[in-house]
């Protein structure tokens, strides 16, 4: 479903295109009853509130409190407020405003986006491009483009997605933002042409593609339904196993989906010493294979490849670009074996004699432990023989004593028989 994104936000516009443009006129300002749409810029004094707008009828419209139809863009010194189908009658902005204040009135506002092809493949890139329009022609105002970003979401396809609850709605996946900034491949800065460098980084399957304000300035939303199909590209690379040798690259294509003779590859290397080499090669006119030898460095360390297939659809003509991604390999210091095994030996024999060294500190050191042990012992079975010899000297001499001192008694002798 298409619907026109109406640009309703932003700085003062400009354009080829006429516009409106009024003076502030003690901060007034007047809507035509054929107005549908109206964006106006209000410069304030640094670090002051964002305006109060009031509307014909009195009713006020905050930063902070507005319908879903008005969009409001706030920064230090400056308000940005876009109306989509304003009341006609007399507006009024109420705050600290300067001099620099003007109101342009803009019609017929269109958002016109290029139409992506019908079939995606997986992992492609195309440029896709948007054109901000104002009665048909380019709105070409700097400052109003400059800060415009445009989303290009994809949502895997549900016929009854707007039927549903929020929590029960498929996740969008942002793929890319448009800018008008000249840089990468939009052409000219500010020319009201946004372009996006657009990867298809996504499952095959069927997606709304959506493209929306990044930052909710736009009221509106121009989508379409495309299919995405799995790459038809196979790219391999294959390091070299010597110095010797070369890498190599390899890319197939899946059969009846890529012209004949359509490939083409661009490969860059990065050397651990940041040196770039570019390598080209392109498939004869009836192959659908392409196989390429790349230059080997050789040097150790960190190297990194990445490039670019190029090729034609066959049943469309469309031209095809694929990225390939960014993809390390790395190189070793060349081995010498004999070396290797001799430094082992000495390696194995220097950790032998460690441990030989650490068993015969250890036998040393159980060796003392118990010669102590043993004088330990030996003093303490000495000084108990000593206190013992002393104490049984002791005990012999109290008893010698004893004896000593004791009376004597007489003897007794037995008469002489008698005589007969």
């Amino acid at each position: 479903m298409w619907r026109l994104l109406i640009i309703v936000l932003f700085f003062p516009m400009l354009s080829w295109a006429k516009s409106t443009e009024m003076s502030w006129l003690d901060n007034r300002f007047r809507v035509d009853p054929t107005i549908k749409q109206v964006s106006f810029l209000v410069y304030r004094e640094k670090a002051s509130q964002a305006v109060t707008i009031v509307r014909p009828d009195g009713t006020k419209y905050y930063a902070w409190e507005h319908p879903e139809h008005v969009a409001w863009y706030e920064e230090n010194g400056m308000d940005i407020i876009s109306i989509e189908n304003p009341m006609p009658g007399p507006w009024q902005a109420i705050g600290k405003i300067t001099l620099k204040n003007k109101v342009k009135i803009l019609s017929n506002l269109t958002l016109n986006v290029d139409s992506l092809p019908k079939k995606l493949y997986q992992s492609e890139s195309l440029k896709f491009t948007a054109r901000l329009l104002q009665d048909g022609k380019p709105l070409v105002l700097r400052d109003f483009l400059n800060r415009i970003k445009l989303n290009v979401t994809f949502t895997p396809y549900l016929a009854n997605e707007k039927e549903l609850v929020k929590e029960a709605r498929p996740l969008a996946e942002v793929l890319g933002t448009f800018e008008d900034d000249g840089q990468d491949l939009d052409e000219v800065a500010a020319d009201g042409v946004f372009t996006v460098n657009l990867p298809i980084n996504v499952k095959p399957g069927k997606y709304w593609v959506r493209i929306q304000s990044r930052n909710g300035v736009f009221l509106r939303t121009v989508e379409q339904d495309v299919l995405v199909y799995p790459a038809p590209i196979r790219a391999s690379f294959t390091q070299a196993r010597n110095q010797s040798l070369s890498h190599s690259m390899s890319v197939d294509t899946e059969g009846g989906v890529i012209k004949s003779g359509s490939l083409a590859a661009h490969i860059e290397q990065i050397d651990p010493n940041k040196v770039v080499t570019i390598t080209q090669s392109q498939a004869e006119k009836e192959e659908s294979k392409l196989y390429f030898d790349l230059p080997n460095s050789y040097l150790p360390g960190k190297n990194t490849w990445s490039g670019w297939v190029y090729a034609t659809d066959l049943a469309t003509s469309r031209p095809l670009q694929f990225y390939l991604g960014k993809h390390n390999y790395g190189v070793t210091e060349p081995i010498d074996l004999k070396a290797a095994y001799e430094a082992r030996l000495k390696e194995e024999a220097a950790q032998r004699k460690i441990e030989e060294q650490k068993k015969l500190e250890e036998d040393r050191a159980e060796a003392r432990k118990w010669f102590w042990i043993y004088i330990g012992v030996g003093n303490l079975l000495i000084i108990v023989l000593i206190f013992g010899g002393i104490f049984g000297w002791k005990k012999i001499k109290s008893i010698k004593e004893k004896k000593a001192a004791a009376p004597k008694s007489e003897k007794l002798s037995m008469p002489p028989p008698p005589k007969v």
